[in-house]
Parts: structure tokens; sequence; C-alpha cells
């Protein structure tokens, strides 16, 4: 027992005495969590709560553009600002100098060009039904075209998405138009109505879903994914202090020593462990305490505890295991505490980059998330993400349990051999 402390105490010492270590572990994963998770709030607001914001130039001489304006308006969907305009070419520059991302300019033929049409296609629908025969005493008139100003740095998804929903609007007015044009024609104009209303009533609904194991759960934020994500890369980060210190005790004969000392060399190694487990376990702690008591502060989401705590500490053991295995590994590897911290900081930004800690792994292309599957990182965030975002049962974070605890016994064994054949076991 008595050597159990000592080894402990000792490693203890060590850590403290490594400031770059814990600056990397304890303020950087604090740093990484504030600054980034305010930045992806705005952006998950955009998509979830913000409206668009939209810039109108109406130069429509009839009614059709006055009820485009008013329905995009009623949809709740744009925060929209109408300005008066001589010149549509003043729009681009209006558009930048306002700091707006999009506009939509409407031509004063809009309504003709729209009436003729709809006027056009009902004389057609007529015809063929037989009820109207003289089709040449309209004269067709061309619809002019709606011009969409972007930003260039918004991006063409975006942009489409935005263009989509004008152009569902706008399927509503044209549709209406038709209808009218039809009971104009048989002489019963002002009877259409209640056939608009019927027709609105009439299209499919589609129910929205979340595939979830919790029902009570709330909406994605920037808070769920980030702050589980960046202390997964902090804990991985302790690479640099727990492998550049077994580099340090192989290089200055430590371990060798050891062998003539009245101790285990594995009580050392599972001291060690044991430690940096526990380091990691405060880094859960201190990272989600600021998501629970600090970030609702300064205006972001709070992050909300998965209601299987049981699970979660089990998530965070293993995860915490696969790092302190792989830092071992490295230690264990590199023949220089440069190369233990130099290969080890940029495995671990590579692994983040590809498993999903910067860029979710569903924008990325298929072949890329193949890969991603060989990243630790990837299986501690998914761990999270199961309790987090999916209610995750056991069940579900069977797959993880095993990828993680085969990353963590490959890791152990190679470590392992590497010091036998040196001799240091």
């Amino acid at each position: 027992m008595f050597k159990l402390y000592s080894s402990i105490r000792k490693e203890l010492l060590l850590l403290i005495n490594d400031r770059v270590g814990l600056a990397l572990m304890f303020v950087m994963p604090l740093l990484l969590v504030f600054i980034i998770t305010i930045i992806q709030d705005s952006v998950y607001k955009v998509v979830n709560e913000n409206k668009i914001p939209l810039l109108i130039m109406n130069h429509d001489i009839g009614l059709q553009g006055v009820k485009l304006v008013s329905v995009l308006n009623r949809s709740g969907l744009f925060e929209i600002d109408t300005i008066i305009n001589p010149s549509p070419e003043m729009l681009k520059s209006e558009l930048l100098a306002r700091g707006k991302m999009i506009a939509l300019y409407i031509p004063a033929t809009f309504s003709t060009g729209l009436e003729s049409n709809a006027g056009e296609v009902s004389q057609i629908l007529m015809n063929d039904l037989g009820l109207e025969n003289d089709s040449s005493q309209s004269k067709s008139v061309s619809i002019p075209a709606l011009s969409f100003y972007r930003d260039p740095v918004l991006q063409e998804n975006y942009t489409y998405s935005v263009m989509g929903i004008i152009q569902s609007y706008m399927s509503v007015i044209e549709n209406s138009l038709m209808i009218d044009k039809m009971y104009i024609t048989m002489d019963i104009a002002g009877k259409s109505d209640k056939l608009k209303e019927r027709m609105i009533k009439n299209r499919v609904q589609i129910n929205q879903i979340i595939a979830s194991n919790n029902q009570s759960m709330a909406v994605p934020n920037s808070t769920q994914h980030n702050v589980p994500a960046w202390t997964i890369f902090a804990m991985f980060f302790m690479v640099v202090s727990l492998g550049s210190n077994i580099v340090k005790e192989r290089v200055n004969g430590s371990f060798l020593r050891l062998k003539t000392m009245p101790t285990s060399f594995m009580l050392v190694m599972f001291s060690k462990m044991g430690i940096y487990v526990m380091v990691a376990v405060l880094q859960v702690t201190i990272t989600f305490s600021m998501g629970m008591w600090v970030l609702p502060h300064l205006g972001l989401p709070r992050l909300s505890l998965p209601s299987n705590l049981f699970a979660f500490a089990m998530v965070v053991f293993v995860s915490s295991m696969a790092a302190v295995s792989y830092a071992l590994l490295i230690g264990s590897v590199a023949r220089t505490q440069e190369q233990a911290n130099g290969f080890g900081a940029i495995s671990i930004i590579i692994f983040g980059a590809i498993g999903g800690i910067l860029v979710p792994t569903f924008v990325m292309p298929g072949f890329m998330q193949t890969i991603s599957m060989f990243s630790p990182l990837h299986w501690c965030l998914e761990g999270f993400y199961v309790l987090f975002l999916k209610g995750g049962s056991w069940h579900e974070l069977g797959r993880i349990f095993l990828f993680l605890g085969v990353f963590i016994i490959i890791c152990q064994l190679c470590t392992y051999f590497k010091l036998k054949i040196e001799k240091i076991i």
C-alpha cells in the first residue's frame, strides 16, 4: 500500500511540475469550448431560430409583386427590408452596404407577365375541355424573371434553399391566378375562394420526427457538440505530458533503476494510468461545468447532462482510458521528447480532423467517412452523441465500447511489447 502511495505521489509531483502539459490539458479546452461555441452558436441560430434577412426592391406596377412580398413576410421565415430605388443595378451596392446576404428584385412587368401566363394556361385547359374555342384573343406576354442577388461568401446550398422557398410561394400565387382566370372564363368569377382553400388544405403534410430513443430530448445546439468534442480533444492531448514523461524516464534510465528496487514496474505504470485517468475525469468535470453554469450567462445554450448517468460515466472512463493508452504508446515508441510532443500533437489533430471534432463527419465525402472510423476520437465523440443527442441505450453504446476496447488493448499490448523488447520490463 505504501509503495502504491509513493508511486502515485511521485507521478502527481511530475504532473504538477509540467506546466506546459497542464496548460494544454486544462486551459486549452476551456478556451476552445468558449471561443468555438460562441462562433458556432450563431450558425445554429441561423439554421434553427433566426429569420433570413432579405432585401427586396419591388418595381412591379401591378398587385402580384405586393402579394409576393406579403406572402414572404407572413411566412415567418424572412426578415424583410424593402427599399425604393430607381435602378435595379444599385441593389447590388445596397446589398453590400447594408451588410445583407441576399436580395430580391421584382421587375415592373412582373404582374402583367404572371397574369398573362395564368390566363394562357387556363385558356388551354378550357379549350381541352371544349368550353372555350377562341384561343387567339389574348396576347401572350413572357414572364420576367425575378433577380436574386447574393453575397459571394454565401454558400450555394444555402442560396438554393432560399430560392426554393421563394419558388414555393410563387407557385401558390401562380395557381391562385390560374384558378381565378378559369372561373372568369366560365362567368362564375368570385366563386374560386372555396376551391383555392381546398387545394391548400389538400397538400400532403410532412411530419418531422427525430430518430431518438429519448422523447424529451432537446433540440441539438452548439453547446451539446462543442463541449464534449473539445473535451475529448483535450483528453488526447495529454500525450504531450504523459508521452514525454515516459520518454524522459526511458532515456534517463529511471525505468531501469526501478528493476533494482523492491517495487513492481507494473505498479508504476498503473500509477501513471490512474493519475491521468483522474486528470481526464477532472477535464470533463471542469469543461462540462462551464457548459452548465458559465455559458448560459453569455447567452449560449445550457448543457444538459444525459438521463443515463451511469452510461455517461462509462463513456467518460472508456474515453479516458483510450487517451491514456495512446499516450503510453507514443511514449514507448518515441526516441526523444521532441518526437513524442511533435508526433503526438500532430496525430491528435489529424485524428480530430477526420473524427468529426473540427468538421462533422456527415458533411465529409464517403471515403472520408470510412476513414473516420479509424479515429479513436470519432468513437469517443459518437459515445457522447448517443447519450446527448440520441438518448442512447447500452445496445447503441455497445459497438462504441467494442471499438474503443480493441483500441485500448492494442495500445497497451504494443506498449508492453515495446518496453519488453528494450528489456525495461
